[in-house]
């Protein structure tokens, strides 16, 4: 295949959580334990938990599933020792590595692409850091070439998922041969707060731990169930960056994120979009990242949305949470199984993350089922 007709695709997905669970309902009554004695912080907590789409979410902290008198997480008695940032930062350290390896293995396997291919290493996180970082456990862990390519996107937010994804179809246009493994890793539960302030509690009621990969690189007759990657586009709302913040502090890192980001969301994306789509394509596929349901809800409204366009990034929002960057190769996965489950032929559209910034991410994606002398014309005709 030359350089005009390349297919640039997503050829393999991994994906993994922790083994402790959270369930929702339990988690809230726990919370509701440790917040007794503050009766309005209480029963807001016991509201947005209710009202945030999540059923159950994943964590590497085995303390948060105690009760409430021994969550040092959810305490507010001030005789105990609330987690620092150094301590969230080792056992980051201790749970990131294994599911980093976890994903990365699964993604080649479903890509059939050799560990001996792999040209480039994405790896992206915002919620540890430690050095020599991710990227070194994982060459060393899988066996990467010693002198591969490594580029950490660390701390950059939940769009930087969708950001690696770009950055690796331009490596790829650029070298056909290229084969470019992204692993995000995600414990955004290490941050939770032993807070009483509703910004603090929001971003306890729904963020998760996850870990996910892909492989991008040119497809080939053996891909099948692949994302054909197209153009893309990267935007900064001006006037935003207080809308969504994340912050080191003494206990962890520090989130607010405001109530108007559907809102903001809802007036600066269907202008974006235009940059991706002609006035009259309506998109088949909408991979959506749930940062929130009300960013669903939202883009649901403005697009006119089905329900079944928007059920992937509704159901794993619903499972597990959101994981920050990892979550957006949730959303793909949980689409292309739905797609193959539905023996879908060819379908198109788009994927969108959101971050601080506040950052919009976007690129187009063609589903397909295979790769053929057909659906390559299809990718020539339609990109």
């Amino acid at each position: 295949m030359n350089r005009t007709d390349q297919l640039i695709a997503i050829l393999g997905i991994g994906t993994a959580v922790p083994e402790f669970c959270l369930d929702q309902t339990d988690t809230s009554q726990r919370l509701a334990e440790a917040l007794k004695e503050y009766p309005d912080s209480m029963r807001w907590a016991k509201r947005i938990f209710k009202q945030c789409g999540v059923a159950t979410r994943y964590t590497c902290e085995p303390n948060l599933l105690e009760s409430a008198e021994d969550c040092r997480y959810f305490s507010q008695n001030s005789n105990r020792r609330f987690p620092s940032t150094a301590e969230r930062m080792e056992i980051y350290k201790k749970a990131s590595v294994p599911l980093g390896l976890n994903v990365a293995r699964k993604a080649l396997e479903d890509a059939k692409v050799d560990v001996s291919d792999i040209t480039h290493l994405i790896t992206v996180s915002c919620t540890g850091q430690f050095l020599p970082g991710l990227d070194t456990e994982l060459v060393k862990g899988l066996g990467l070439a010693e002198t591969i390519n490594r580029i950490p996107l660390n701390f950059i937010g939940c769009a930087a998922g969708l950001k690696a994804v770009c950055m690796s179809r331009q490596i790829v246009s650029n070298n056909p041969t290229s084969k470019v493994l992204i692993v995000c890793v995600e414990l955004c539960t290490l941050h939770i707060q032993p807070s009483t302030q509703r910004e603090a509690l929001y971003g306890t009621s729904f963020f998760g731990d996850g870990a996910s990969a892909c492989i991008v690189g040119s497809a080939g007759a053996e891909h099948t169930a692949i994302f054909q990657l197209g153009k893309e586009h990267s935007v900064l709302l001006q006037d935003a960056a207080g809308d969504m913040v994340w912050e080191v502090g003494d206990y962890g890192f520090d989130l607010y994120l405001s109530p108007n980001i559907p809102k903001l969301i809802g007036q600066f994306v269907p202008e974006q979009v235009k940059h991706l789509l002609r006035d009259d394509q309506k998109p088949d596929i909408w991979a959506i990242h749930p940062g929130g349901k009300g960013i669903i809800d939202k883009l649901e409204e403005i697009f006119e949305l089905t329900e079944e366009q928007t059920r992937p990034s509704r159901n794993v929002l619903r499972n597990f949470g959101n994981m920050s960057s990892a979550t957006i190769l949730f959303v793909l996965n949980e689409m292309r199984q739905e797609l193959q489950a539905l023996h879908s032929k060819s379908a198109s559209g788009l994927a969108l993350a959101f971050g601080p910034g506040i950052t919009c991410e976007m690129i187009q994606i063609t589903y397909l089922p295979s790769v053929t002398l057909q659906a390559q014309q299809y990718v020539h005709d339609h990109v």
